[in-house]
């Protein structure tokens, strides 16, 4: 996902497209008392007498009518006309302090050291990301390299000498060389351990030597609808880092459809969390925490549009703790692949569909086997060029995103079973599942 690169429509990646805050409200209540007349006029004139002076003069101050006072340090301060100095006659500031501390910046305060701006350097200018999140600033050289885009992170883990930053996939992608620029303003090369592209995560290693703060991992199923939530990041850039913005858990569990190779052709759905907290360019790879100041998600894509407003995504906590498990200390992520390249149903002509296919006309949807790579699961299985698959591990295949998703979450090694049509019969055949370097 990019900074209004590969996740454009209708949704961009927070650099290129990208994440508002919350507002607290107060239940006031005013209760009013009334004072009855007949006791009133049972007061002696002297006592009336006193007590409308008195009341006559706390009016005269709560109103400020002229009230002028001389404060120790020079200071005369008229509710009329301000704060002046009693020499000059200028108007000043009061040395009045409000220490103000709440349950959000208590949050923001836990975590806001462990979240990093992240800068793609790359040996030439590029328009990386789409070029959504680069400024003029940004663009400057360094040595040979320049910065192609700049994104946020999140330190949450120190290990003796080094420490891991988890960003987005976007963020880094491309990059000759990876920059991270602490809280402080503290500049430090960046190694890339390993990437993910369909969960659009990354992790980094640091040197832990400045790392001050890390940050812990919220329950994401945990979250309820309404919850408040904070983002924090570099909007726009290092410019505008540490960025802390506020609003609510707006739903949980929503599949986003996204494009992940870039060709314009919506090919997967990520499942985020969905918040009204301002998300934008730059804030991809930075945090999401909920008002104990743990981190929640990720945050990764926006919606981008002139009439929709408040709607940003991140990627939930507990997904993004099982992926950067498995980059740490693989680099990637080993998935069970079938090995063949396909195409949706719905691209096929209808003409194409009764003669090539020759599928039953009931028949709407599935896959069309357009590949078998040689000694893969699907080879081995018995599956064919013009197959078209229609269930697989006994769910219904709609479309490449259902295919997919129903593949990635079947375990390496098992059996599964899968419906398909060859020249207008409804077969079976199992195949035993696989890893591979291919993405099916």
């Amino acid at each position: 996902m990019s900074d209004e690169n590969k996740h454009d429509q209708p949704n961009l990646p927070l650099h290129e497209k990208e994440e508002q805050p919350l507002k607290n409200q107060k239940d006031s209540r005013i209760t009013n008392t009334e004072s009855s007349p007949e006791k009133s006029k049972k007061k002696s004139s002297w006592k009336s007498g006193i007590i409308g002076g008195l009341v006559g003069g706390l009016v005269v101050a709560a109103l400020g009518g002229g009230y002028l006072a001389a404060t120790d340090d020079g200071i005369n301060t008229n509710t009329s006309t301000g704060m002046v100095d009693k020499d000059t006659g200028e108007v000043v500031t009061t040395n009045v302090s409000v220490d103000v501390t709440s349950d959000v910046t208590e949050a923001v305060a836990k975590v806001e050291d462990a979240v990093v701006s992240v800068v793609n350097m790359q040996s030439q200018s590029s328009n990386g990301f789409g070029g959504a999140f680069e400024t003029d600033e940004s663009m400057q050289e360094e040595g040979s390299l320049e910065t192609a885009g700049e994104g946020s992170g999140v330190i949450y883990k120190k290990d003796n000498d080094t420490a891991y930053v988890v960003t987005n996939n976007h963020v880094i992608d491309g990059s000759d060389a990876i920059e991270v620029i602490l809280k402080d303003g503290t500049k430090v090369e960046a190694e890339l351990i390993g990437t993910d592209i369909w969960t659009d995560l990354a992790v980094l290693s640091i040197p832990s030597e400045k790392v001050t703060t890390v940050a812990t991992f919220g329950d994401s199923d945990a979250l309820k609808v309404g919850e408040p939530s904070i983002a924090i990041g570099s909007p726009l850039g290092t410019n505008f880092a540490s960025s802390v913005t506020q609003g609510i858990i707006s739903a949980k569990n929503r599949s986003v459809e996204t494009d992940i190779t870039g060709d314009g052709v919506v090919d997967w759905e990520v499942t985020a969390l969905q918040t009204d907290a301002a998300i934008n360019p730059g804030n991809s790879g930075g945090a999401l925490i909920n008002i104990a100041g743990q981190v929640i998600g990720i945050n990764s894509m926006k919606i981008s549009s002139d009439t929709v407003e408040g709607m940003g995504f991140a990627i939930p906590s507990n997904d993004v703790v099982s992926i950067i498990n498995q980059l740490e200390t693989k680099g990637e992520v080993v998935r069970p692949v079938l090995g063949i390249s396909l195409l949706d149903l719905t691209e096929i002509s209808e003409q194409q569909q009764e003669s090539v296919l020759k599928l039953p006309e009931e028949i709407s949807s599935g896959i069309v086997v357009a590949e078998v790579q040689s000694g893969s699961a699907a080879e081995i299985g018995g599956l064919e060029q013009y197959d078209v698959i229609v269930k697989f591990n006994g769910v219904e295949v709609t479309d490449s995103i259902s295919l997919r998703k129903e593949i990635y979450a079947s375990e390496l090694g098992k059996e599964i079973e899968i419906e398909f049509y060859r020249n207008g019969e409804l077969q079976k055949t199992t195949v035993t599942m696989t890893a591979a370097e291919t993405s099916l």
